[in-house]
């Protein structure tokens, strides 16, 4: 009997992980009806890191209301509890996230990570011990100041007057009041996942390389890292602490260096937690082949994309790899050494994007049974 491991990514805004599981198992079991298929749907910390580690642990979701990126927007959303409830999964982008902003409203002169604070919040309220947020997807550029607000850090102008902080007013905030910090962060163990290891200011942090596709225009991409600079300033001197070049400080607009600062998090590369969580190493030990893939692999496949997670652990144990994506990029030819047995485009020719993602599922699983055929 075969075994084939699943490992996808999601295909970003056409299919879920689990939806590209189903379509690979579809295909699969269609040519090679008694085969062993072991679905396992991975993650980097950004879109789908909280379905995937429920679907691997099988954890529970628990309803929340929120503040999304915008002042005054509303957020019906999730996060994940597992461990028999003691270790909470949460995705920053499911409360502030680019995804909830229309294009032309996207400003992160005006967005905050508030809504990402009453998350953390509610999963302390329900007693857990630990917290993986994974930070891709957002919509801010705030230093992570609103989470911190959420929690009960004040943040004050020269008057002494709290500010309602957002990535357009950091430089207002003179000073800091932590005393209503909430307390149970100093015992609860709080784990970034991100595959992002810029720092929070500068041409290589948060404001140059991400605000752009937030909606920044350049003049606004220079005010952002200004008032970041300012921001980390005042943190920094208030808890003593250097962390504006501590590696993912700069991740989801400066949220890593929020949560390092207030809340003593630590940084895990995203895909290897999941692959932890998901014990997908020893699944990998028995499969013959393995299928992995996400919307696009090019040459940054290999910083800490989930393929790449992937097609390392397979490579440990010299099994095959073979790859889908939606888009074959710039730059592949290096992959085939780190791991990757094949790398397949699942659109026919001249596909419309339109239809590349609408039809996503059908073609994964077309592709996916012309490689069983090979195989077979």
């Amino acid at each position: 009997m075969t075994t084939f491991v699943l490992a996808p990514d999601s295909f970003k805004e056409s299919m879920s992980a689990q939806q590209a599981c189903d379509a690979m198992q579809r295909a699969i079991l269609k040519l090679i009806p008694d085969a062993n298929v072991i679905a396992v749907p991975m993650a980097d910390g950004g879109e789908g890191t909280v379905d995937a580690l429920l679907s691997a642990c099988h954890g529970e979701k628990v309803a929340i209301a929120l503040t999304g990126p915008l002042p005054n927007q509303r957020v019906t959303t999730y996060f994940g509890l597992i461990d028999g409830g003691q270790t909470a999964v949460i995705e920053m982008a499911k409360a502030n996230g680019i995804h909830l902003v229309d294009i032309a409203q996207r400003n992160p002169l005006l967005t905050s990570t508030y809504g990402t604070g009453e998350m953390i919040l509610a999963a302390l309220d329900v007693g857990v011990s630990k917290i993986i947020i994974g930070l891709g997807g957002s919509m801010t550029n705030d230093g992570g100041a609103g989470m911190a607000q959420a929690l009960g850090a004040q943040f004050l102008d020269e008057n002494g007057l709290e500010v309602a902080v957002c990535g357009g007013c950091l430089d207002q905030i003179k000073s800091l009041d932590l005393t209503q910090l909430d307390s149970r962060l100093t015992h609860t163990e709080i784990i970034i996942a991100s595959d992002v290891i810029n720092p929070l200011c500068g041409e290589n942090g948060a404001s140059y390389i991400f605000g752009p596709q937030k909606g920044a225009t350049q003049e606004m991409v220079c005010q952002l890292d200004q008032k970041l600079s300012h921001y980390a300033d005042v943190v920094e001197a208030t808890l003593d602490c250097a962390l504006r070049d501590a590696a993912g400080a700069g991740a989801a607009g400066g949220l890593g260096f929020g949560l390092m600062a207030f809340a003593g998090a630590s940084m895990r590369s995203g895909v290897e937690l999941v692959i932890e969580q998901s014990q997908l190493k020893e699944k990998i030990a028995q499969a013959d082949f393995v299928l992995t893939g996400e919307g696009k692999i090019d040459y940054q496949t290999k910083f800490g994309k989930t393929p790449f997670g992937v097609a390392q652990v397979a490579k440990k144990y010299n099994k095959s790899v073979i790859a889908f994506t939606g888009l074959v990029g710039e730059e592949i030819a290096e992959l085939y050494d780190l791991g990757f047995t094949q790398i397949v485009g699942i659109n026919p020719p001249d596909c419309k994007l339109e239809d590349a993602l609408k039809y996503a599922e059908l073609n994964l699983e077309h592709c996916c049974r012309n490689v069983m055929r090979c195989l077979k």
